[in-house]
């Protein structure tokens, strides 16, 4: 009886040992299957000029749902409520009449084709960066595209920024799409079949957050790159061209408009020369599931701190935070000082204009003076990021925006035969 009790037991044993064995297996299939990391990958094919980014998400469903949460940024606040010389300055253009803070890229045909109509001048150009339709627009007209007025395009252009912009459809692999972007680095030399990928990743962002002018005549979208990136060497380019966008009607002076240098004012920065790109920040690997993917919710690092920032920085998220406010707080003091600066040029040129028997030579001396100043201004002003892109050479502009500005007043002082203390 005995030897069956044992029987018994052995094989109780064992079948206990086969269901812990089962158990344990199990347990460690579904713990791996659910906490081992994947990249998303294609459900299906895309075809070549899938504008409709939509289409995408079908295939990419946790990338679509991450570029869908654009959506929440909204508002778009009035430059001129943070920035009021901003108004003054732009008197002349359709800038002078709106201005208001970006809203997001799924926003971007909502927001140009209700924009004031006096910013409409421009034309088809205004869509180069809004749609992911552009390029076939381009191809489909060649050059009289950028001759084309703003109606004639509004028709044909419904989808806003998205996944056909910055990828290859076959292949997912970052791609520039804009001819503008492309010229400008032929010019410079560079091999457009040798770019790195990690490159890429601020490339395909230097397609529109750059800044631009159209070419006299042919109204073609152009990156004054020739000279390099730096507010200095784009204004040397605009000045060997003599090119200028507008004469201000108050000051009388020729001036150039910058756009969101967003891009030129990064290189040559601390993250830049580190060989960190757009994407490592404003678009960083997340997790949803357990598949990793690189966030297409285009925003302020600030907000997912912990992705963007502390994969390099160990000084903690507080201390970051800090480091970003004071940056950006110091940059809005100068900016502010040398918005003041500008707007005191453009009156003091007024007055000059205005006085009988005016020295035209010093008084065309303070109008180039406060091309100068105005420039310098405008080019951090409607850069986004409050300097933190790059620091240095953002403070480095404003003072010259301030010296500069200084200089026009005290030149038309002389111009009228006042006195050129400042009040």
């Amino acid at each position: 009886m005995f030897c069956m009790e044992a029987s018994k037991v052995k094989k109780l044993v064992m079948i206990l040992g086969v269901i812990v064995i089962v158990a344990v297996s199990t347990g460690i299939y579904f713990f791996n299957r659910n906490n081992t990391v994947v990249t998303e990958t294609a459900r299906g094919e895309i075809a070549v000029n899938e504008t409709n980014s939509a289409v995408w998400g079908k295939l990419y469903p946790a990338h679509w749902d991450s570029y869908q949460a654009n959506l929440s940024n909204s508002a778009k606040p009035s430059h001129f409520e943070t920035k009021p010389y901003l108004q003054v300055m732009y008197e002349g253009t359709g800038f002078a009449k709106e201005y208001n803070e970006p809203r997001g890229h799924l926003y971007t045909i909502e927001d140009v084709t209700s924009i004031n109509p006096a910013r409409q001048k421009a034309g088809a150009s205004c869509f180069t960066c809004k749609s992911t339709q552009v390029p076939q627009m381009m191809d489909k007209y060649r050059a009289q595209y950028y001759l084309m007025s703003f109606d004639e395009m509004k028709g044909q252009i419904t989808e806003p920024i998205g996944c056909l912009d910055c990828h290859d459809p076959k292949t997912m692999a970052l791609t520039i799409t804009r001819p503008a972007l492309k010229e400008a680095l032929q010019r410079q030399g560079r091999d457009l079949n040798k770019i790195t990928n990690q490159e890429m990743r601020s490339l395909v962002c230097a397609q529109c957050h750059v800044t631009y002018y159209f070419a006299p005549e042919t109204k073609k979208v152009t990156f004054p790159w020739d000279k390099g990136f730096t507010a200095r060497q784009i204004l040397a380019y605009f000045d060997e061209e003599k090119f200028t966008e507008w004469v201000h009607p108050t000051a009388g002076s020729n001036l150039v408009k910058a756009r969101h240098a967003e891009y030129e004012t990064f290189m040559g920065s601390t993250h830049q020369t580190a060989g960190v790109a757009c994407a490592d920040c404003h678009m960083p690997y997340t997790m949803v599931g357990n598949k990793k993917i690189s966030s297409h919710v285009w925003q302020s690092p600030l907000n997912n701190i912990e992705q963007s920032c502390t994969t390099c920085h160990r000084n903690g998220t507080e201390w970051l935070k800090t480091r970003v406010e004071t940056i950006q707080t110091q940059v809005k003091q100068s900016q502010d000082l040398a918005g003041e600066a500008v707007v005191q040029a453009i009156n003091e040129l007024k007055i000059a204009r205005e006085t009988p028997n005016v020295d035209q030579a010093k008084l065309a001396e303070a109008m180039n003076l406060h091309r100068e100043a105005q420039w310098y201004l405008d080019y951090v002003a409607v850069t986004n990021g409050y300097g933190f892109h790059n620091p240095t050479a953002t403070l480095n502009d404003l003072n010259t925006a301030i010296d500069k500005a200084y200089k026009a007043v005290e030149k038309s002082r002389e111009a009228r035969g006042a006195k050129t203390s400042f009040n």
